[in-house]
């Protein structure tokens, strides 16, 4: 199992992959394509040649003791979207996360109750924790 401290950013096309993998852990090149381009057209080789340019990148690790390669995302979820966050906040947002916060929430679709509580109940522990 390769371990690369910080490979680099996925593309788009290689976040649908990290998503699906995410999403429904371990999978084939098979499970892969079908989740993804399954009715759209796009050949099986594709999803194939992605997967293996994300191997070389350090993106997902790759099972090759059976004869169907069974590949599983190598990066964190939750680190990444971080990291996409991040790098919002930085070129967008003039590195001012609060005003990327007021943007989120003040654009359209609106912010369910649920999340206006989960929020609320976020912005109260970090309140506790800088006392």
């Amino acid at each position: 199992m390769r371990k690369r401290l910080d490979p680099p950013k996925p593309t788009e096309a290689e976040l649908s992959i990290l998503g699906m993998l995410w999403d429904h852990g371990p999978s084939t090149v098979r499970d892969v394509h079908e989740a993804l381009h399954g009715e759209d057209g796009v050949g099986y080789t594709t999803a194939l040649k992605l997967l293996q340019i994300m191997h070389v990148k350090g993106l997902v690790d790759r099972d090759d003791s059976q004869r169907a390669h069974v590949y599983r995302a190598a990066v964190d979820k939750q680190r990444t979207q971080k990291r996409f966050l991040s790098d919002i906040v930085q070129r967008v947002f003039d590195g001012s996360s609060s005003q990327l916060v007021l943007q989120a929430l003040g654009g359209k679709p609106r912010a369910t109750r649920e999340e206006l509580d989960e929020i609320r109940a976020l912005l109260d522990q970090m309140e506790r924790r800088s006392r």
